[in-house]
């Protein structure tokens, strides 16, 4: 499609901040039809939403993603992005690694001040503020063009301290339980755990009469750090407190590790230990896992190699701790950074927002795994009978997915109830937390020990950046 009407959004020197449109198009029949005459139809997206884009874009924009757990999703990404270079009169190249490699990548380039235009992390990229370019412009058009950020998305790419967005967000991925229905229904749990406690009651009885583990970890790897900030948060606890000062040290975390202590030792294996972000969703696959946390990524994976373990896969939203609290971590959140050293940053922004003007097609395309973080963009993801009510990819019964249409609710970002920072983003990258948790459970340390050695690696953390004028508190 083209657009005849092209508008300058980027000069060559600065950004205009301006109101757009959004239109999306979609087509009229289901997906699956022939499967299933029952069903109504869904809308499922058809063709690209054209953006405005500058008539002098040129040159070359090279892209660093992940390796999206959905193939699918990369196949559709690889062809949408070079087509709108086709269209644009850019050459672009997308280039993908696993996702444990982005950090470690994007380090290399930003020192040799050479690589990629636009390299997509899925950890909030505060750590690297010094040397990317700020984003203000581009947050600014977007909510110009789509309406509201997801909050969450927000705080994980905003430094309050520094007023930048040092990143931009176009979607995140809900973290909710995934259960094995008909083991909790022999336990007397037919809809799952509710809370925490449930998870330890249900999950031991699990394990004890029907000699099945749950998978929740407690290693070097990213599903280890959610699991480890959810409970925390779940009981009460947190690294930092909304004024960015460290509170680690507390009650209800040495009630969170003494929690995950019991959990380990009634409901899991020493496997939880080494771990790598695959592993959970392997053992739920081989039908070994009584829980997991993880996105759909995990269940859409076993409806193609086991598709009668995916059909007694059901989810839960994010459990309660004692005081009623439930929250969960954002299961991954693809944050684009753009660094200093680059050339061609207009084409970079231009892309960006073409991707979230067409993110009906990227929900779609990974199999509902990616939500959007502006939701008007992807109508059909929430509303009543949308994909989540009647899955579009053979969910059995069709509204297994409808538990995530609450997702934002329970979902939170890394760091909170403060905003994502370049201190939590180093502790999120060494792994601070999972380490905490598997040093008690192994019984190296009690939970209090393990708590106050977690705090005595943490404030020095916080100190650092805070003296580099990028993360507040102190008081």
């Amino acid at each position: 499609m083209k657009d005849k009407k092209k508008q300058s959004i980027f000069s060559r020197r600065d950004f205009l901040k301006g109101a757009g449109t959004l239109g999306v198009a979609f087509g009229a029949g289901p997906i699956l039809a022939a499967c299933t005459p029952a069903v109504a139809p869904i809308p499922t997206p058809v063709g690209v939403v054209p953006t405005p884009t500058v008539p002098r874009l040129s040159g070359e924009l090279k892209i660093l993603v992940w390796s999206h757990f959905v193939p699918r999703y990369d196949e559709w990404f690889d062809a949408f992005a070079k087509d709108w270079g086709a269209e644009n009169g850019v050459t672009v190249t997308v280039d993908h690694i696993g996702l444990a490699e982005l950090r470690s990548r994007t380090a290399a380039e930003i020192s040799a001040e050479e690589g990629h235009d636009i390299i997509e992390l899925l950890d909030p990229p505060a750590d690297f503020e010094p040397s990317v370019l700020d984003l203000t412009d581009l947050n600014q058009e977007a909510v110009n063009r789509f309406g509201p950020q997801v909050a969450l998305c927000t705080r994980s790419t905003f430094n309050p301290t520094t007023n930048v967005f040092y990143g931009f967000c176009h979607g995140w991925v809900p973290d909710p339980g995934d259960y094995r229905k008909s083991l909790w229904e022999q336990v007397g749990f037919p809809n799952g755990p509710s809370t925490w406690e449930e998870l330890l009651e249900g999950g031991a009885q699990i394990k004890e009469q029907l000699g099945v583990q749950m998978g929740i970890g407690m290693s070097n790897e990213i599903d280890s750090n959610m699991a480890g900030r959810a409970i925390l948060w779940s009981f009460g606890a947190s690294i930092q407190d909304e004024n960015e000062n460290v509170v680690i040290n507390s009650p209800e975390a040495v009630a969170a590790v003494e929690y995950m202590v019991q959990l380990f030792q009634r409901a899991m294996t020493d496997e939880v230990f080494s771990w790598t972000a695959a592993s959970n969703n392997q053992l739920l696959i081989a039908g070994q896992a009584s829980y997991i946390l993880n996105s759909v990524s995990a269940y859409r994976s076993a409806q193609k190699a086991q598709p009668e373990i995916a059909d007694d896969v059901f989810f839960t939203p994010s459990l309660t701790g004692p005081g009623g609290i439930g929250l969960a971590s954002e299961h991954v959140i693809p944050i684009s950074i753009i660094p200093k050293f680059v050339q061609n940053p207009d084409a970079a922004k231009e892309f960006l927002l073409h991707l979230v003007a067409n993110y009906d097609k990227a929900v779609f395309e990974s199999e509902l795994y990616n939500f959007p973080a502006f939701f008007s963009t992807a109508p059909n993801l929430l509303r009543e009978g949308g994909w989540l009510d009647d899955d579009p990819f053979r969910s059995n019964p069709r509204n297994k997915l409808d538990v995530l249409k609450t997702a934002e609710q329970w979902s939170t970002n890394i760091g909170y109830p403060g905003p994502a920072n370049a201190a939590e983003g180093e502790i999120f990258a060494t792994f601070v937390i999972p380490n905490m948790f598997a040093k008690a459970a192994r019984g190296e340390l009690s939970p209090a020990d393990a708590v106050a050695e977690a705090e005595s690696l943490i404030n020095p953390i916080f100190a650092k950046w805070r003296a580099e004028g990028l993360v507040g508190g102190g008081s």
